[in-house]
């Protein structure tokens, strides 16, 4: 038995402190922090006793995901696999046959004349077995992207209808990123499940075959096999462990190749001269790579050295066995020309039966995740129901609302400051609503809220009244329309970015050129080489790249063209200069004027002298309210305090020759 040191060698596990360059570049190994992480050593933690105990379990799970999937082909698979195990018995049987009568006495031509029937029947069982392997492994093809599109369906339908809460909360984010492994993994599980099978078929078949023959052929099967079996897992280990090794250090070293390639580093790697650096350290850990690799070929050749003297031993002893029984007549000389082919087809079958299970282990362990997600995302998804929203609401109330956001394990959340602490604020609805404050001061917190993507941990929000909770959250999306600072920029054509405001609206081309035309965006269209059918991703062929302000403008068609009756946008005017921006907020100013209500958050405080009302946020709590011309004109109050802040910026930047402002 190896000692543990030993074992860590073998298993891949790479020395904490990593290369030279690893710990200059990254402080260590870059490890990803993620749960799929753990199970990069399960290939390690099966013993052949623990594999005959675990895998009813396992192929039980395979075959109720693949009879989700298509039971059609899982019948197949099945009844292929069975048909060639019981086809190799016959077909064993009938080479007993073949040989007990050539070597008969008699003449040679009657040895023959009474083997024909026998040669016949394993003619017939090896074409019915390749038949069956055929429909087996057709079943199998077909069987395999059908659970992986199952599998895939089950993740993405659980994932989209979670809190966002959940998708924000770093374990739950670790576990999303686990079990997306789990699809591919579950579809690896179909085709290792189907060898499982078709290797214990087989070995079953063997086994059955020799103890038809003479009872005591089945041990030295046994015998013959579990050396070569211990031996393929141990070789399996090795060159995993070898990968394990190696993927560390490639990681590191395809993160700087990547990065010399990438066009957001480039011009710093030329100004300054950042590429030979570079370079140099991707040599050194490809360098350190390749003599791990050296010296893990080294240790899996001896390995194998070993494995095959033990193969070799044990092989010798299971012939000397038959040898022995030959000789005191125990065994005719047929049966143990059958009981060699019989050994060796076990034999083969175990030996791929131990890699079989120990892949289904592996991949078994990424499915598990997923099953988990599924378990945990149900627990976190998002109510189905409620009180109908009022058509027309008059107000939103926050009533002494607290929000805390999910911290990582490790952390006492108890100790961690909240998002909101204990705040009360009206947002009556028709009017222009701003929520201004430094950064961290909660302003995008409290439109998540608003718009039903977060429910607060204390407190309430009301709508005309009715808690949030209550009302169907379905009906809450539908009046809201959200323009964040980061929007999401869709790899889609420019007409689907916009119309992706509300997908299940009929798409009409007079609705997108008015959406358009509201938030400016009709010039960026125009300018586009296919117009509305370009591709907004310079990624693919066709695809066009678009600056951050034109973004900017089809982020506001887009909540335009949605068409809810409130609007809130965070800081829509960040990336757009001067005259756009005095633009965009007259157009703003006219939609609350229509009736709809707009929830304004900037840093610009200039930006809502037009407000109805201005919420003033520091540290997630609310410090004050009122209009601007209320808050400017109170003395010592934080939007004053802050406005003259902004306002002192400009003062020394006047043009020459030009009055400063007072």
């Amino acid at each position: 038995m190896l000692h543990r040191h030993e074992r860590r060698q073998d298993e891949g596990e790479s020395s904490p402190q990593g290369s030279a360059s690893e710990r200059l570049l990254f402080g260590g190994p870059l490890l990803h922090d993620a749960l799929w992480t753990r199970h990069k050593t399960a290939f390690f933690e099966m013993s052949l006793g623990a594999m005959a105990v675990r895998l009813p379990r396992l192929v039980a799970f395979t075959v109720r995901l693949a009879w989700r999937a298509d039971r059609r082909s899982l019948w197949t698979v099945g009844a292929g696999e069975l048909v060639r195990g019981v086809s190799q018995a016959v077909g064993l049987v009938a080479v007993n046959g073949v040989l007990a009568a050539v070597l008969a006495a008699g003449a040679i031509q009657q040895r023959v004349q009474a083997a024909v029937p026998s040669m016949v029947v394993a003619a017939l069982t090896g074409i019915v077995g390749a038949l069956a392997t055929s429909a087996s492994t057709s079943g199998t093809g077909r069987l395999e992207p059908k659970v992986e599109r199952v599998a895939t369906e089950m993740y993405l339908e659980h994932v989209i209808r979670v809190e966002l809460a959940a998708i924000e909360d770093a374990e739950f984010h670790r576990l999303l990123d686990s079990a997306q492994y789990g699809a591919s993994s579950a579809r690896r599980m179909t085709s290792y499940c189907t060898g499982v099978v078709g290797s214990l078929v087989s070995f079953v078949a063997a086994g059955g075959v020799l103890t038809v023959l003479h009872p005591v052929l089945l041990p030295l099967l046994v015998l013959m096999t579990l050396p070569r079996s211990w031996a393929s897992l141990r070789i399996a280990r090795a060159r995993y462990g070898s990968y394990l090794r190696w993927v560390q250090h490639a990681r590191a070293g395809r993160l700087l190749s990547q990065t010399l390639l990438r066009t957001g580093p480039a011009p710093e790697i030329r100004v300054h001269d950042v590429g030979p650096f570079l370079l140099h350290h991707f040599r050194e850990m490809s360098q350190a790579s390749e003599a791990e690799q050296a010296r893990l070929a080294s240790r899996a050749a001896r390995v194998r050295l070993l494995a095959a003297a033990l193969t070799g031993a044990a092989a010798a002893l299971t012939y000397a066995a038959l040898g022995l029984l030959l000789v005191t007549g125990v065994m005719a000389l047929s049966v143990a020309g059958t009981a060699v082919l019989a050994i060796r087809t076990g034999g083969q079958s175990l030996s791929a039966l131990v890699l079989q299970v120990n892949n289904l282990y592996e991949e078994a362990c990424y499915v598990s995740d997923l099953e988990r997600l599924i378990e945990e995302a149900a627990a976190r998804t998002i109510p189905v129901g409620g009180l109908p929203v009022p058509q027309r609401p008059s107000l939103i109330r926050f009533e002494n609302v607290t929000f805390r956001y999910p911290v990582d394990q490790g952390v006492d959340a108890s100790q961690a400051r909240p998002a909101l602490k204990d705040v009360t604020l009206d947002v009556p609805l028709g009017r222009i609503v701003a929520l201004v404050g430094e950064n961290g001061s909660g302003k995008t917190t409290v439109s998540k809220l608003l718009a039903g993507l977060y429910e607060p941990d204390g407190g309430r929000v009301l709508w005309d009244g009715v808690d949030v909770r209550q009302l169907d959250r379905a009906q809450v999306f539908a009046k809201v329309a959200l323009v964040s600072q980061d929007f999401h920029r869709w790899p889609f054509t420019c007409r689907m970015n916009v119309a992706i405001g509300r997908p299940a609206r009929p798409l009409h081309e007079a609705d997108l050129a008015a959406a358009a035309a509201y938030a400016g965006a009709d010039e960026v269209v125009g300018q586009l080489p296919h117009g509305w059918d370009t591709l907004l991703s310079k990624g693919y062929k066709g695809g066009h790249e678009i600056s951050g302000g034109q973004w900017q403008r089809l982020g506001l068609a887009r909540a335009r063209y949605r068409d809810a009756d409130i609007l809130v946008v965070d800081e829509p005017t960040s990336a757009l200069d001067a005259k756009a921006e005095l633009e965009v907020f007259e157009q703003i100013r006219k939609l609350a004027d229509g009736g709809r209500t707009v929830v304004l958050i900037t840093h610009r405080l200039a930006s809502v002298r037009h407000a109805d009302l201005v919420h003033v946020l520091e540290k997630g709590e609310l410090r004050e309210s009122g209009t601007f011309e209320e808050l400017l004109a109170r003395p010592g109050g934080v939007f004053r305090a802050l406005y003259e802040m902004q306002r002192a910026q400009f003062r020394g930047v006047a043009l020459s020759g030009q009055q400063q402002p007072a």
